[in-house]
C-alpha cells in the first residue's frame, strides 16, 4: 500500500504531546533529546508539560511540532518507510515533510523553524496584524471580498485555502475585521478571529523574508527522497533548490491546501494518508476535500502501534 505523510502546522500543538511516545519508543526519545541539544533549550519539557501559553508562542510551537512529527516518523519509519510515496505539510508542517524526505537533517530543520518562528513573531510586532477563519459557502469569491475590505479598512488577503467552506484571511486588523463583516453578508456561517501573533501568509510577513532566506541558504539541503507537495502551488517537488525557493515564498503567500490535496488525490487515489502530529486537523480537512481517500491519525503511542501493526505491503 502506498502511503502519503501529512504534517500539521501551528495550532495543533498542545501540552503533553510526545510524552507517551518517548515512554514507548526509544526512537522518539532520541528525537526529543536531539531537539533539546540542537536548540540548547528544554523543548521536550515544554512539549510534555507546557505551560500552554509558552508552547503556543510562535517561536516555540514551530520547533515543537517539527520535533513531534519527527518523533512519530522515527517510531514508524522502519515499518512504513518503504511504502511512502509522497508527503505534504500545512505551513510549518512542510518543513517537517522535507525532514521526513531526508532533504533536511533534524538539527538544521529545527534551527530553521525556530528562526522562522522568531522572524514571524518579530514581523507581527513590527507590523501588527490579525487572522480570521471564514466558515461556510460564500456567495462571492473570497478574493473579491478581501479586495473590497482592503480598499475600505486595510490590507487583507486569503491566507489558507483549507478546504471547501473553510478559508482563513490575514492582514491588517481593520482589513480582517472588515473582511469578516463582508463574509457574513456574503453567507458565511461563522467568522472567528484566530489567536496568532501576526498576519501569517500575507504581505505583512515580507519583512521576515530576508532572515528566512539566510537561514535556508545556511542549511544543507538535499533532493528529497520522495515527492513533497508545496503549499504555494500544489507542485510536486523533487529538487533541493526548488524546495528552498518555495519554502521562502510560502512565508508571505497563501497556503493552497485544497489544491495540494487534490493534486495528491489525483496522483495517489488509493494511498493511505497518515497525519503525523497531535490531533486530527489535517485528516478532517482531507475528508472534506477528497472524501474517498483513506486516512489515519498517528500522533500518540497507541496510534503509532496501530500503524506499526497495520499490513502495509
Amino acid at each position: 500500500m502506498d502511503i502519503v505523510l501529512l504534517f500539521p502546522g501551528q495550532g495543533s500543538q498542545k501540552p503533553g504531546m510526545g510524552r507517551d511516545l518517548v515512554e514507548a519508543f526509544p526512537a522518539a526519545c532520541s528525537v526529543f533529546e536531539h531537539a533539546d541539544a540542537a536548540l540548547n533549550a528544554p523543548l521536550s519539557r515544554l512539549c510534555f508539560e507546557g505551560p500552554n501559553e509558552e508552547l503556543t508562542l510562535t517561536q516555540n510551537a514551530q520547533p515543537a511540532l517539527l520535533a513531534h512529527g519527527a518523533a512519530v516518523w522515527a517510531s514508524t519509519r522502519d515499518v512504513i518507510g518503504a511504502s511512502v510515496v509522497a508527503a505534504a505539510g500545512h505551513s510549518l508542517g512542510e518543513f517537517t515533510a522535507y525532514y521526513a524526505a531526508e532533504s533536511l537533517q533534524l538539527d538544521a530543520a529545527l534551527r530553521i523553524v525556530r528562526r522562522r518562528g522568531e522572524l514571524m513573531f518579530e514581523s507581527g510586532q513590527k507590523r501588527p496584524g490579525a487572522m480570521a477563519a471564514i466558515v461556510g459557502d460564500l456567495q462571492q469569491p473570497i478574493e473579491d471580498l478581501c479586495a473590497r475590505a482592503s480598499n475600505d479598512a486595510g490590507l487583507v488577503v486569503p491566507a489558507n485555502y483549507n478546504c471547501p467552506g473553510q478559508i482563513v484571511v490575514s492582514g491588517e486588523v481593520g482589513g480582517v475585521e472588515r473582511a469578516m463583516a463582508l463574509a457574513k453578508e456574503a453567507g458565511a456561517k461563522l467568522t472567528v478571529r484566530l489567536n496568532v501573533s501576526g498576519a501569517f501568509h500575507s504581505p505583512l510577513m515580507e519583512s521576515a523574508s530576508h532572515g528566512l532566506a539566510e537561514a535556508l541558504d545556511g542549511a544543507s539541503f538535499s533532493d528529497p527522497h520522495f515527492a513533497v507537495y508545496a503549499n504555494v502551488n500544489g507542485e510536486s517537488v523533487l529538487k533541493a533548490d526548488r524546495a528552498k525557493e518555495l519554502l521562502l515564498q510560502q512565508l508571505a503567500s497563501p497556503v493552497r491546501w485544497t489544491d495540494e490535496i487534490r493534486a495528491l488525490a489525483s496522483r495517489y487515489p488509493d494511498a493511505l494518508y497518515v497525519e503525523m502530529g497531535p490531533g486530527k486537523v489535517l485528516v478532517g480537512l482531507v475528508k472534506k476535500i477528497a472524501p474517498s481517500l483513506k486516512t489515519v491519525t498517528c500522533g500518540t503511542a497507541a496510534e503509532v502501534q496501530q500503524l506499526r501493526d497495520m499490513p502495509v505491503s
